[in-house]
């Protein structure tokens, strides 16, 4: 049946082909061209090989604020700052704990080998146990409060022994008669307070940065 279907529409085809005019034989050729070459021109999409596919991450939404660059904070609290610090020799008459016994220790020394008194308009605080400036004293900062002796002089006054050396205890006072910047002229000094058997010399790291 199909072989006749076939032979039936090349007969029909080949009878209206005949009874065509030129001019419609020429119309029916150019109607022919342009459906073959609307064919040729419509292409599908070539096959894609699915495993070169390069795979994108979906990052969620929070990702951008979680992954912010944070400024290092540095904490700088316990820092030694070098060139803030300096090695001084002090010369120390004699220590303790009692303010009183010591002020006493000063005044005959003053009086025995001259060396000047300079409190630093400092004195002793009862109700806090303290030497510091007064309540009233214009450092807004240090009113009320013990500021230390730090800078090279040859005079006599009382300091807190940990200013100077770490490892003592916080009210140990003690009886200063010089800061000096060499040892020899340290040891100089010390020949003349020798006859107090409880004086001595020793290389502290003082701080001489700003204090306020």
């Amino acid at each position: 049946m199909a072989v006749l279907s076939l032979q039936w529409n090349q007969f029909i085809i080949s009878y209206i082909w005949i009874n065509l005019s030129p001019f419609m034989k020429v119309q029916y050729l150019l109607l022919i061209a342009c459906l073959l070459v609307a064919c040729k021109s419509k292409h599908t999409k070539p096959d894609i090989d699915s495993s070169k596919i390069k795979k994108l991450k979906v990052l969620p939404a929070s990702y951008k604020s979680a992954t912010k660059i944070k400024a290092t904070v540095i904490d700088t609290s316990n820092t030694d700052n070098e060139a803030a610090y300096a090695n001084y020799y002090i010369l120390v008459a004699d220590t303790g704990i009692n303010y009183y016994t010591l002020r006493d220790i000063m005044f005959d020394l003053n009086k025995s080998s001259d060396i000047p008194i300079d409190t630093m308009e400092r004195g002793y605080n009862k109700a806090k146990d303290l030497i510091a400036l007064s309540d009233k004293d214009e450092d807004e900062i240090y009113a009320g409060e013990y500021y230390p002796r730090r800078f090279p002089s040859k005079t006599l006054s009382l300091e807190y022994l940990d200013t100077y050396q770490y490892n003592t205890s916080p009210k140990t006072i003690a009886l200063v008669a010089g800061i000096y910047e060499s040892k020899n002229s340290a040891d100089s000094a010390l020949q003349v307070i020798n006859k107090l058997k409880t004086a001595f010399v020793f290389k502290g790291r003082v701080y001489a940065g700003c204090m306020h």
